[in-house]
């Protein structure tokens, strides 16, 4: 990594450690900040205008002992003095109401990804304009990345002639 990038960093972690419940450098190249949800859009805000201008991925992590889902935002940077550098947000909500303000107007790229998580895991993105289905038949009832989710099984009737 850069000086220039490894000096940004640093100066980011110190202004995000005032807004942040947590703020962790793991390595020169990722750092983790753990945020409550209603403090995830202005720290992704501030993210954007300090760089990292796209999200590489969203996740939903289901914690049924904990009761909640964890969200994860990896931010990221196509401007060279920050590529490679990863930040990631983490924030939790709860599990018998997972609902989160999406963040498409901050990163318009987590659109798809937005939708993913909530077809597969449940977390419901408030304003976004087309949480739909998009990996599951539109039909589908559920949430197959639950730890609870219960795959019904068919039965299958083979008539063998004699």
């Amino acid at each position: 990594m850069p000086e220039k990038a490894s000096v940004l960093v640093d100066s980011l972690v110190e202004e995000l450690a005032s807004l942040a419940e947590k703020v962790e450098r793991v390595r020169k190249d990722l750092v983790v900040v753990e945020v409550s949800p209603d403090k995830l859009a202005r720290i992704a805000s501030l993210l954007r205008d300090r760089g990292f201008d796209h999200v590489a991925s969203v996740e939903g992590i289901d914690r049924p002992k904990e009761g909640v889902v964890e969200v994860v935002y990896q931010a990221e940077s196509y401007d060279e003095n920050l590529r490679g550098v990863i930040i990631e947000l983490k924030t939790k909500v709860p599990r018998d109401k997972p609902e989160l303000d999406t963040l498409i107007d901050v990163w318009p790229n987590a659109f798809y990804m937005e939708r993913e998580t909530w077809d597969l895991v449940g977390v419901v993105f408030r304003g976004h304009p087309e949480l739909k289905r998009l990996l599951m038949p539109p039909d589908w009832e559920g949430h197959p990345l639950r730890k609870d989710f219960v795959v019904k099984e068919e039965g299958i009737f083979v008539e063998l002639e004699r």
